[in-house]
């Protein structure tokens, strides 16, 4: 499976936190040690490091006592696969918009609610190329290269061990003729057979629900199977940035929020017969 060297890092600054806290050494006592800076190992421990170096680490586990070889060995291996580049970096990083692609590559489990549009790894290219024209991308080779980088993030669903991948997509989304009756038809169909997957679910939040319990919009919660590697909320925020959630009480939150809308949703049975008879509006 691919790996992001994004997630590795995150799992690696995990790691020696715990390590040190298993030694009874604070961050300011574990730098002196060390002869470094005062925030060094609170920057490490905060996943506030681009490129980590085996030495570091080494350094680190030495000063906490680990002597364990298959440890030592796991945690050097994770500094070292988080120095690579993931494929997403280069010409394509600017396409993809943000990070979010960093942490879905590893993820065992994603679940979104979507208030305004399809997810992104369920767009077909003619509604992505219609969201960004709608986005106001006027130049046409930019748009093609956005709409080839959204279909190289959903090759995380083809690959041999795909995450679970749950969506409940309200109604309004579904309602908008995104690109023409033509291109909102070609992606409903492809919803349908996206939901015959056994590792995809699809529910449709009804307008007749009324208020719900996101209603302040959308959001993804990406798990994984890696015990070290806490789950985390994504939010889309546009022009400000992307905003991730990474407190377990937040995640709690978020996580709440999201098994009341899905128990607000129609069943994934009812949710493709509703999307089929949207196919047939549109003939």
């Amino acid at each position: 499976m691919t790996y992001s060297p994004t997630v590795r890092r995150r799992r690696l600054s995990a790691a020696l936190r715990r390590a040190r806290e298993e030694a009874n050494l604070t961050a300011d006592a574990a730098a002196k040690l060390l002869r470094w800076p005062a925030s060094k190992v609170t920057r490490i421990e905060r996943n506030e490091w681009r490129r980590p170096t085996v030495s570091d680490v080494t350094d680190l586990l030495d000063i906490y006592g680990v002597t364990d070889g298959a440890v030592r060995l796991a945690m050097t291996t994770l500094a070292r696969q988080a120095r690579e580049r993931g494929w997403w970096e280069g010409e394509m990083k600017a396409e993809l918009g943000g990070s979010l692609v960093e942490f879905e590559t590893e993820a065992s489990r994603i679940r979104t609610f979507q208030a305004l549009l399809v997810p992104g790894l369920l767009q077909t290219a003619d509604y992505a190329r219609a969201v960004f024209r709608g986005g106001m991308v006027l130049d046409e080779t930019m748009v093609e290269r956005r709409v080839q980088a959204r279909l190289a993030r959903q090759r995380i669903l083809e690959r041999d061990q795909p995450p679970v991948f749950w969506a409940v997509i309200d109604e309004a989304a579904l309602a908008k003729h995104v690109g023409g009756p033509a291109t909102m038809r070609e992606q409903l169909r492809h919803l349908i057979e996206m939901a015959a997957r056994p590792n995809i679910g699809i529910q449709v939040l009804p307008n007749v629900v009324g208020a719900h319990a996101a209603m302040t919009g959308s959001f993804v919660i990406l798990a994984y199977a890696t015990p070290d590697d806490s789950e985390l909320v994504y939010i889309e925020t546009g022009a400000s940035g992307d905003l991730y959630i990474e407190s377990p009480e937040e995640i709690e939150r978020y996580t709440l929020k999201y098994d009341h809308v899905r128990a607000s949703a129609l069943s994934a049975d009812a949710s493709v017969s509703y999307l089929a008879d949207l196919v047939e509006q549109l003939k």
